[in-house]
Order: C-alpha cells, then structure tokens, then sequence
C-alpha cells in the first residue's frame, strides 16, 4: 500500500490509541484524569485526548510531506529522529508536580500510543519503489 493511501489510516489510529488508554484509566478503572493548575483542577477528557492526537499526527504527517516534497536525502531518517525527539520532550510535563501518580502513567502511555502508531507507520517504508529517498 503507498504511503498516500495509508497515512490516513495511521492517523486515524494515532487518535484512536491514546482515547483507547483514556477508555480503560478513566471510565473502565475509575481513576479521574486530572491536572492541578494552580488552584485550579482541570478534568481530562475524551475530546483534549482525541485532539491533542490529531494535532501531534497532522503535525508529523505535515512535517514529513515537507521534508519529502523538498527533496531532502534521507527524508524519514530525518522524520523518525525528529519524531523521537518529540516524544522525549513531550514527556517533561509528566516530571513536574500537578497530577497524582495514576494521571502521570495514563498520559505517559497515551503519549507512548501515539508514538508506536506514528512513527513506524508514518515512517515506515513504502510499497512503492524509492519513495522517500
């Protein structure tokens, strides 16, 4: 399948992924997502998870049409790297103070889905012959 038809479908997973997670912390155990902010609470919910997602998966589809488009060698080299780099620093929030212990391992495993599905499957190789290089 060539990464045109398939891209959709990653990131249509890559939302999916972190709401499935949300699914089984929040309302399958009972434990309410949340974040102190000052002094004030603020409920995670379905709908943040299922954007935050989509605009992390638009932002690397968006950022690997470019590099691919401008002819850079190497292109999901590239991508995959800078992918990793992405995921290592979005979880520096998940270090700071704000959020019980429960709230700090169901985002970190949502940011962690996210990833497993972006990165192989936007990265990864495709059926056609060159693409990418």
């Amino acid at each position: 399948m060539s990464a045109r038809r398939r891209r959709p479908g990653v990131t249509a997973l890559a939302v999916l992924a972190p709401v499935l997670v949300w699914l089984v912390a929040d309302p399958l155990l009972g434990h309410r997502l949340w974040i102190a902010d000052g002094e004030q609470e603020l409920d995670i919910g379905v709908v943040p998870v299922a954007f935050v997602a989509l605009l992390a998966s638009l932002s690397g589809w968006g950022l690997l049409a470019a590099l691919e488009r401008s002819g850079v060698r190497r292109a999901r080299v590239i991508w995959t790297g800078a992918a990793g780099a992405v995921l290592a620093v979005s979880f520096l929030p998940l270090a700071g103070n704000g959020m019980d212990g429960g709230t700090r391992v169901s985002l970190a495993l949502m940011h962690l889905a996210v990833a497993a599905v972006l990165i192989p499957g936007l990265g990864g190789r495709s059926s056609v012959a060159g693409a990418g290089r």
